[in-house]
């Protein structure tokens, strides 16, 4: 790792953690945010010359619930409600304070909040966001079409302003995004009422097909030149199941046929030289199935080339993560 003595005052970044797991259908992700501290998150980020400050971890204690109807097909509604409105705020003070905000989950259900907050500050700033959803699922369920009803899934639905969840943000402001500037990849499965409304409204995907018979490399540059060619910036929304279970076996919704280590390091790192990401989501991480904790490092290492790690810059460990790879 490269020896900076001093972090730059000029690229500060702000962690906040977002303990929820509600959304999902598997409990375990509210230890997410301490399983990335402990992997050593905030000590790679300072390495790199980042000024870090950290926020601790949400709390919805004391927020009152509101009184809209709730929608059917929606688990635990309003507890995540009181998580989102209270997120999406702080995620908008961050952003407007010039720092690239970090929010560590949780499940998937946070980016309701963390991106809706992003939008609102870009939406301010007369810049175009748009959200790159590493995930082996669309997450573009509504209370209409969803199976499950676990709203981890709906998501990315909410975000592209779909029905049915109307009224979660209260009087916090909604700023949907475009359907042109959600960017599905590493997707791997689908409901078919979801499949069929991301062909409706022509949501870009690149799922594993794609990144097999193309490689990453092309695909992630489509993503990088349509954002610059609009001059928008970048949010990413990373999943933890976006890798494959062989090397992030610490999630509750496994897909096989993932990412592999290296295959998701080239994106992170094409992603750091764009120059384009301006606040980040890590989600789905789940203590309580990993192994010793090798998920969350991964996790961290990724991080590392999001923000500008090199691989000579990288220790080799006693016990490396997809050595056998």
């Amino acid at each position: 790792m490269s020896d900076v003595s001093r972090p730059d005052p000029t690229k500060r970044i702000a962690v906040l953690g977002a303990p929820i797991e509600i959304g999902a259908s598997q409990r375990g992700t509210l230890m997410g945010p301490a399983a990335l501290r402990t992997a050593g998150l905030l000590t790679l980020l300072e390495g790199l010359g980042f000024a870090v400050d950290d926020h601790g971890d949400l709390s919805v204690a004391g927020v009152a619930e509101l009184d809209d109807a709730v929608p059917g097909n929606a688990r635990h509604y309003r507890e995540i409600q009181r998580w989102i409105r209270t997120l999406s705020a702080r995620a908008y003070q961050l952003a407007h304070s010039g720092v690239i905000p970090i929010f560590l989950g949780g499940d998937h259900s946070l980016s309701m909040g963390s991106v809706n907050g992003v939008a609102r500050h870009c939406r301010d700033t007369g810049r175009e966001l748009f959200v790159l959803w590493l995930d082996a699922h669309a997450d573009y369920n509504t209370p209409a079409t969803t199976i499950t009803a676990n709203m981890h899934g709906m998501s990315a639905a909410f975000l592209c302003g779909e029905p049915g969840l109307d009224g979660l943000l209260g009087q916090e402001p909604r700023a949907s995004i475009g359907s042109t500037q959600l960017e599905l990849f590493g997707t791997r499965s689908l409901d078919k009422a979801e499949n069929d409304l991301l062909r409706h409204r022509r949501i870009s995907v690149a799922d594993m097909r794609q990144i097999d018979e193309f490689g990453v490399g092309i695909l992630i540059r489509r993503v990088i030149d349509k954002v610059k060619a609009r001059q928008g910036v970048l949010h990413v929304s990373f999943d933890v199941d976006f890798l494959d279970p062989d090397v992030a076996p610490g999630v509750g919704t496994t897909v096989p046929g993932g990412a592999t280590y290296r295959e998701a390091h080239l994106v992170m790192e094409m992603l750091h030289d764009s120059g384009l990401v301006q606040s980040l989501d890590i989600v789905e991480l789940n203590p309580f199935l990993d192994e010793r904790g090798r998920t969350a490092r991964t996790a961290v290492e990724l991080i590392g080339s999001l923000f500008g790690q090199q691989i000579t810059d990288r220790p080799t460990p006693t016990n490396a993560i997809g050595s056998d790879r």
